[in-house]
């Protein structure tokens, strides 16, 4: 009787924790699923866009990009073991700017991880956005901050109509680092740093883990979000012309597009078979589909379908 009694006390200690490990298990398949595989997976977009927010000046923004508790760079595209300097470099025509946001893998070898890229639109009106360099995220990625502004649909006037989020284009005019750049007398920065020369407040170390970079980064997601739209082009002209990659980059990511499908998508996602039965009952048919998972952008996976015919057995 004892033992009884015992029994559902024990099943009360022990829920919490079976709840824990679930919630756990949860998070790491979410983060499994997130991974791509590609370098990108370890340079946020939107942690850069709240970083470059918050800076005074480009320059700060380069700072502030190669600290590591600001949770943005966990990038070694050289693989040796070390968190590579992101140096920032600018580029202007008119009211068209463009920051290039670049690692230093070796004395003669660069790889443009993103360029952010802005542009006036009236006189207190600016946009941006930020790509993703397409041999960093096996295509061009495009991130830019947002705010939430609810709305109705038109059609429902009462208190619902309230409750639905509309995200809108944020203007970035008042932020610091933009009305630094637009000022009278502004210089175009150029990082000194390069290959092996760093500033004296700079120590390398060694990249997290995929599982927990991605936990860090999520709180950066609340204000920033990757579209499907590119809105600046005068300032994407202004950099296109002068983008950098790495050989060995390209390569890479190359060969793991190849062997994961489109978008670093996991060609192993999803498996539907199907079988066909003859009147008699034998399989005549197997015909199995997989689907990879979503690319960053939300276009669909790549879709492998194989059809197995069963020989036919021989008449009496």
């Amino acid at each position: 009787m004892k033992a009884l009694k015992f029994f559902p006390f024990l099943s009360f200690l022990l829920l919490p924790l079976f709840s824990l490990t679930l919630s756990a298990q949860e998070e790491m398949d979410e983060t499994l699923q997130d991974s791509t595989g590609l370098p990108g997976d370890h340079f946020s977009l939107e942690a850069a866009i709240e970083l470059f927010k918050k800076s005074d000046s480009p320059e700060d923004f380069e700072k502030r990009l190669n600290a590591e508790n600001n949770d943005v760079n966990n990038l070694d595209l050289n693989e040796d073991g070390k968190i590579d300097y992101i140096r920032v470099e600018g580029r202007k025509d008119g009211d068209a700017h463009a920051l290039v946001l670049q690692a230093v893998m070796g004395e003669n070898e660069v790889q443009d991880v993103a360029v952010i890229e802005i542009e006036k639109q009236g006189d207190e009106n600016a946009v941006l956005q930020i790509i993703g360099d397409e041999n960093v995220y096996g295509e061009q990625v495009f991130a830019e901050p947002f705010e939430d502004e609810k709305a109705g649909n038109g059609r429902n006037k009462g208190p619902e109509a309230q409750r639905t989020p509309v995200r809108i284009i944020v203007n970035v005019w008042l932020w610091r680092p933009v009305r630094f750049m637009y000022a009278p007398g502004y210089r175009v920065w150029v990082s000194p740093w390069r290959w092996g020369v760093y500033p004296t407040w700079w120590r390398p170390w060694r990249p997290y883990p995929w599982g927990v970079f991605h936990v860090r980064v999520r709180p950066y997601r609340a204000h920033c979000h990757i579209v499907n739209v590119h809105r600046v082009h005068r300032a994407h002209a202004v950099y296109a012309p002068h983008r950098r990659h790495s050989t060995v980059v390209h390569t890479r990511t190359t060969t793991v597009v190849k062997a994961r499908g489109p978008h670093g998508g996991k060609v192993a996602a999803k498996r539907t078979t199907t079988t066909t039965k003859s009147r008699n009952g034998r399989v005549q048919e197997t015909k199995t589909t997989t689907v990879g998972k979503k690319g960053r952008n939300g276009t669909a996976g790549a879709r492998k379908t194989t059809t197995t015919n069963k020989p036919r057995g021989r008449r009496n």
